[in-house]
């Protein structure tokens, strides 16, 4: 007897969209709690593009470019009111309408900026209360009062939580047929040499940026800004082995998956992986790439360029790692 490679599930056609339509009382609730928790970090950036200084002591860094500023919480206030778009449209009927290639790269990005903060922020906090610096302080003072953090990232904790429950529903109803299997179901057709060259190239490129963070980890100061290995924020050298981490799920997440490894794997396990790994590389990459470049008050403030060739490295690879998730999952869908 002979049997065909799985592909997109036992029927030709996709399963008709159940998320979106008709949330229970719990999605309802948890969308509440996303939306809610978005507030308090709009209401402050609302706060300061009006003039108010609460939460900004005298001589932050904040207060010396003003403009800059103010383009800079523009920017986050339009992203943060992105996370209440799309906590309406995983829950709501329309949402069922919207093409992936518009909601996807959304999902992708809150991800990536999300992620790091969920894991990193408790280990900020852990560091600050062995007796580190308080969250923001640095080696040139302060730059927010410290409640602003708490503030700030627990709302980010929260939102990225409910979001997740969210976004997990949604998919499921959606497109739970694309992750069904195991690796070795995979027909050969849902990955390509494309795919998988691209795969083998974006890793072996980001294999040095992700050696760099773990020697940073360890305190190697080598590509550092002086005032980060001099003066290092809390939990700065944990921070810098996770995202060593991420990089190394990202490239094992993608490669397994396109070269079809580990043939008893659960197709989602090497999915979720590198589309939690790509995500916290290439947005929080490219996040710092993009701050790197804003020139500072004081040139010897500017991070050295090994540090900002690492960002852009990452900021690459992340998204060409992520293409390829892209080209597999519309592959298998399709």
């Amino acid at each position: 007897m002979t049997t065909t490679p799985f592909t997109a599930g036992p029927a030709p056609t996709r399963p008709e969209p159940r998320s979106g339509t008709r949330p229970d009382p719990v999605t309802r609730a948890v969308r509440a709690v996303a939306i809610g928790a978005c507030l308090p970090y709009l209401a402050l950036k609302i706060a300061w593009l009006s003039g108010s200084r609460v939460g900004i002591p005298d001589g932050s860094l904040l207060l010396e470019r003003p403009g800059l500023a103010a383009a800079a919480n523009a920017a986050t206030l339009l992203m943060d009111t992105a996370v209440i778009v799309l906590a309406l449209l995983l829950t709501q009927r329309w949402g069922t309408r919207v093409p992936a290639w518009l909601l996807v790269p959304p999902l992708w990005a809150a991800t990536g900026l999300l992620l790091p903060i969920v894991v990193g922020y408790p280990v900020q906090t852990l560091a600050a209360a062995a007796g580190g610096p308080a969250l923001g302080e640095g080696a040139s003072g302060e730059f927010l009062d410290g409640w602003v953090f708490t503030v700030v990232y627990s709302g980010f904790i929260v939102q990225a939580l409910a979001l997740a429950a969210l976004a997990f529903r949604y998919a499921r109803g959606r497109w739970g047929h694309v992750w069904r299997g195991t690796v070795g179901d995979l027909s050969p057709a849902v990955t390509g040499r494309a795919p998988r060259a691209a795969a083998v190239v974006a890793s072996l490129l980001l294999l040095p940026a992700a050696a760099l963070h773990l020697a940073w980890a360890r305190g190697v100061g080598a590509g550092l800004a002086a005032d980060l290995h001099a003066a290092p924020p809390p939990g700065f050298h944990a921070l810098e082995a996770l995202r060593g981490l991420y990089a190394l799920a990202a490239a094992t997440g993608v490669v397994t998956l396109v070269f079809r490894r580990g043939p008893r794997l659960p197709v989602r396990l090497p999915l979720a992986v590198g589309w939690a790994g790509s995500a916290a590389v290439g947005c929080w990459g490219g996040w710092l790439f993009l701050a790197s470049l804003v020139p500072g008050a004081d040139p010897a403030d500017e991070p050295p360029l090994l540090q900002v060739l690492t960002y852009a490295d990452e900021m690459i690879t992340g998204t060409v790692l992520a293409g390829c998730l892209a080209v597999f999952l519309r592959r298998r869908a399709g």
